[in-house]
């Protein structure tokens, strides 16, 4: 979770919501990604998705078999579609977002009985961490727009 928070400082640097994701493989960080959605102009920038992508990408193949995601928040919809479709085997999460998180706080895709598949999921690992920088951006942000 420590690399994934690396991840989220690299957005807060850059003014994005520092959210930051990692993906490991048997063991090896393979990928990592942070929120670009500000700097790319794109919806589908988030942390999860860029890092799914590149681990895909460095594979060589969509289905991410043997490997665990670490993100700093919990997983909107789209991430955690993502997770599913990509085939996770575990996600670790740092801190839940109660208003936009998927895996469990709004509702819990990953563990939806319908999903073929559903990956293990654990929470809290450095979860102060994890959400102090997500509370110190946005009270920033508050206090530069009057």
């Amino acid at each position: 979770m420590r690399e994934a928070l690396k991840e989220a400082k690299k957005a807060y640097s850059t003014y994005e919501v520092p959210v930051g994701a990692i993906v490991v493989h048997r063991g090896e960080i393979i990928s990592r990604g942070y929120n670009k959605r500000e700097s790319m102009k794109d919806p589908l920038a988030h942390a999860e998705i860029i890092a799914i992508k590149r681990a895909s990408e460095l594979l060589g193949g969509w289905r991410l078999i043997d490997c665990t995601m670490y993100v700093t928040l919990e997983p909107c919809a789209m991430c955690a579609g993502a997770i599913i479709n990509s085939r996770i085997d575990r996600v670790v999460i740092g801190t839940r977002d109660p208003k936009r998180g998927c895996c469990g706080s709004v509702i819990d895709l990953l563990n939806h009985p319908k999903f073929n598949h559903r990956p293990k999921v654990d929470f809290g690992i450095l979860e102060e961490e994890c959400s102090s920088i997500l509370s110190t951006f946005f009270k920033e942000l508050r206090n530069s727009n009057p």
